[in-house]
């Protein structure tokens, strides 16, 4: 089992930063991957922005170069660093762990409203 925490999220005006954090406990060492995905009103939820336990990231063209994933493994971290932010940005942000076992884990989510 693996839980995760999100946190961070909140109102921004168009153009601003927002650091999401992702803090996870549990069976952390069958952690093949972490993620952050988003779900707009209306909207299916997307993947944002992956990185595997190799280190390689992967990013939504919509969000490649303004978002950046990062994990500190010290402290059981995963980042989601959201520089110059859009209005259709605003959704609410989920943190995923995808294990060895091929099983997906969620967090409870954290709402990014971005205003113009």
């Amino acid at each position: 089992q693996v839980q995760l925490v999100e946190s961070g999220g909140g109102l921004v005006h168009v153009g601003g930063s927002l650091r999401l954090s992702c803090a996870t406990s549990g069976n952390i060492f069958s952690i093949y991957a972490m993620g952050w995905y988003r779900q707009a009103p209306g909207k299916q939820r997307e993947l944002v922005a992956a990185i595997t336990r190799g280190g390689n990231t992967n990013y939504a063209d919509s969000v490649k170069g303004r978002f950046t994933i990062s994990r500190d493994n010290a402290k059981n971290m995963v980042y989601l660093q959201m520089n110059s932010l859009k209005p259709e940005d605003t959704a609410v942000y989920y943190c995923n762990a995808y294990d060895d076992g091929h099983y997906d884990y969620w967090g409870q989510g954290t709402q990014v409203t971005v205003s113009s």
